[in-house]
């Protein structure tokens, strides 16, 4: 079988949670399979992630170039089609960067491209059977994916479980980039503004989605976050329509948590959603859709109608305490 890469995002000298969760993803599709991180960057923070990887890796290749500082895709594409080997098997993230690195570069590997796999079941010759899924997860779609000249694959955020072994005691290698120029420039990075409260730095969240149907039905959301000694947050349907502010919203467009809790109240799970959740919380989600997406990530699912059992659930907690 061909050689396994991933490629790992980084910041202020620590891995992305998806690092750990690529290698198992990687041993679905081939149990023997060894995998060989990429990280791309400059300075002492570069340094220390690649130094980090090594636990969980048995070969780190380290790029180190003042172009590659910040994460632009049209650059580390030029890095990655100057090192990898013919027909390899690149998995990366399904976020912003992943997307706008993965497609092109599977176009210079001459190599399959699929986008947001949720699941492997093996191989079959030179095919990988993969899952993806349709229609805002309401269907599963078992593909086969001929990677007989290579494949680069995105995977959805915090479907894999996290390989904890850190077993491996690898060693990191520099890698030459080459030439990166490009015509894309990196200006500034803008960050988003908070607002009354910082998701970002919230233990405990309660987050709504469309099942909640109307803005005065946000009431009950808020009582139930008030029992909890949580704060409240949502997808991004509730911002579009002006019921919460911007600064409230989860996901790949809005802002990344880190909460232990997170409680998911009429909320399907789409990719971008999920996407803005790190740290492997524990997830409750309540959807009276049985197979919303959000139900494979969670915890503890309940298939109520949140209109019904929010309420019940606040004057619990209320007795409770």
């Amino acid at each position: 079988m061909a050689q396994f890469f991933a490629y790992i995002s980084h910041g202020d000298g620590v891995a992305d949670d998806a690092a750990l969760e690529m290698i198992t993803a990687a041993k679905k599709i081939d149990p023997s399979a060894s995998v060989t991180a990429i990280v791309t960057g400059s300075g002492p923070d570069l340094d220390k992630v690649a130094n980090e990887l090594t636990a969980s890796y048995p070969e780190v290749w380290k790029f180190n170039n003042d172009a590659l500082a910040y994460p632009n895709a049209e650059v580390i594409r030029k890095a990655l089609v100057n090192n990898l080997p013919a027909d390899c098997i690149l998995l990366t993230t399904h976020d912003t960067l992943g997307m706008d690195l993965a497609p092109g570069l599977s176009i210079k590997l001459d190599s399959a491209y699929v986008a947001d796999v949720v699941d492997f079941e093996g191989l079959e010759g030179s095919d990988i059977k993969l899952v993806r899924q349709e229609f805002s997860g309401q269907v599963s779609t078992h593909v086969k994916c001929d990677a007989g000249n290579g494949a680069v694959l995105t995977l959805r955020p915090g479907v894999f479980p996290a390989d904890e072994s850190k077993s491996a005691s690898g060693n990191v290698v520099d890698k030459d980039a080459g030439d990166v120029s490009t015509k894309r420039k990196y200006l500034e990075v803008v960050v988003a503004e908070v607002g009354d409260v910082d998701i970002t730095k919230s233990e405990i969240l309660v987050s709504v989605g469309r099942g909640i149907e109307d803005q005065d039905n946000l009431e009950i959301v808020h009582e139930l976050a008030e029992a909890m000694g949580a704060d409240v947050s949502c997808s991004r349907p509730i911002v579009d329509a002006k019921w919460l502010e911007k600064s409230r919203q989860v996901g790949t467009s809005g802002l990344t948590v880190k909460p232990k809790v997170y409680l998911a109240v009429g909320i399907s799970g789409s990719f971008q959603h999920m996407g803005g959740i790190k740290g492997n919380p524990f997830v409750i989600a309540i959807n009276k859709n049985p197979k919303a997406p959000i139900f494979q990530v969670a915890d503890v699912g309940v298939t109520e109608d949140i209109l019904e059992f929010i309420p019940e659930l606040t004057e619990a907690i209320n007795e409770a305490k």
